[in-house]
């Protein structure tokens, strides 16, 4: 294989020892924007740019490229003389660079490497193995240690020390000029236009983004003033009381061709987690079930307190135990009286509640002597 990741080497005092530490180098024939032929240059992956040298011995470096105006990669699928090269082109917001890499592995190894160093972040949908993966994360992880030793020792971009006043609009970005350019070129489906912080950190600032014969970027200060609102600094300043009003206006003044920038993030449409295989150790992206939750069951509906009451008897068993002694005779007088409801059912069929069992047990007696009274006088 023609590239390989490499540790920095120590030079003899020259350029190249001075360079960031270097993730990865090889040799690829490059072709730039305004460049007519390939050459094929020894090219290093130093922090987040890419040098390129004569041959792998040199110590100075012949060209650089900045990787901080990166906008897209993708493959080059035309033809070679040289079947097993693979193409590839690097789209940077000044321009295109065209590369070839010696085989298919060599450029899935130059892309994963460009994009950990640009995105901060492995990606997952390049053909590599699980040791190539361990690389890149560790070059994320040093490139992510590097760039926050180098911010250290410089003053940190000064957010706006100015409060903002009013609503803040949708199209705010706190991001730098590059980075405000590098979001409109690699967007432009939502929107050219964003409001962001100033360099100074006591103003804003409006950068836009049009086609002409490539990207056009123009950028306009926006002071806030002493007596409250703010001011479009442009030739013929424009006050506007907020911000909307300063994007509104931008908006009105050109006829409607700006538009704020709003760039909606995805979501994800399923959940997923990662469990490690017992067997192996090695991790796995699983997809939860996206099936319905079960049903909680439903309550019993509540009964009425009079009908559960462990006093409350049925009409019915009260009336069978009252005739089970009394013969089936037509001239029976008692007939009339066991058939008709006793005062006790008939306020169990009002719905009042139930008579306790002292009271009922004497209404039996009553009604049992009663019934011998009746029947002794017949005889």
């Amino acid at each position: 294989m023609a590239a390989a990741p490499v540790r920095q080497r120590c030079g003899s005092g020259g350029p190249r020892s001075q360079l960031p530490p270097c993730y990865f180098e090889g040799y690829l024939e490059k072709r730039g924007p305004k460049e007519k032929a390939s050459r094929r240059l020894w090219t290093c992956l130093c922090g987040n740019s890419l040098y390129f040298f004569n041959n792998a011995k040199d110590a100075h470096y012949v060209e650089k490229l900045d990787l901080s105006g990166f906008v897209s990669l993708k493959d080059d699928s035309s033809r070679d003389r040289n079947l097993e090269a693979a193409r590839l082109i690097l789209r940077m917001k000044d321009g295109e660079t065209k590369f070839t890499a010696p085989n298919l592995e060599a450029r899935e190894l130059w892309k994963g490497f460009l994009y950990s160093v640009i995105d901060l972040n492995v990606p997952s949908s390049l053909t590599l193995l699980p040791g190539q993966f361990q690389m890149l994360k560790e070059v994320v992880e040093k490139e992510r240690t590097r760039r926050r030793t180098r911010n250290s020792g410089r003053a940190p971009p000064s957010p706006l020390s100015v409060p903002l006043v009013g609503e803040i609009p949708p199209c705010f970005r706190p991001v730098s000029r590059t980075e405000a350019e590098v979001l409109l070129e690699r967007h432009p489906d939502c929107g050219n236009m964003l409001l962001r912080p100033g360099r100074d950190g006591c103003s804003l600032a409006v950068t836009t983004r049009q086609d002409l014969n490539g990207s056009v970027f123009r950028h306009y200060r926006v002071t806030q003033r002493d007596q409250g609102g703010y001011v479009i600094d442009v030739e013929n300043p424009i006050p506007c009381a907020t911000l909307h009003d300063v994007i509104d206006a931008l908006v009105e003044k050109t006829a409607g061709t700006l538009q704020p920038f709003l760039l909606e993030e995805p979501y994800e449409e399923n959940i997923t987690y990662v469990s490690a295989n017992d067997e192996n150790g090695e991790k796995i992206l699983h997809t939860a079930p996206s099936s319905p939750l079960p049903r909680v069951p439903a309550l019993p509906p509540k009964q009425d307190r009079w009908c559960t009451s462990p006093l409350s008897r049925s009409p019915a068993a009260d009336r069978r135990i009252l005739t089970s002694p009394v013969p089936a005779s037509p001239t029976n007088p008692m007939r009339r009286l066991i058939l008709s409801p006793s005062p006790l059912t008939q306020s169990e069929y009002n719905g009042l509640p139930s008579v306790p069992s002292a009271v009922r047990r004497y209404l039996a007696s009553l009604l049992f002597f009663l019934f011998c009274f009746l029947i002794c006088s017949q005889h």
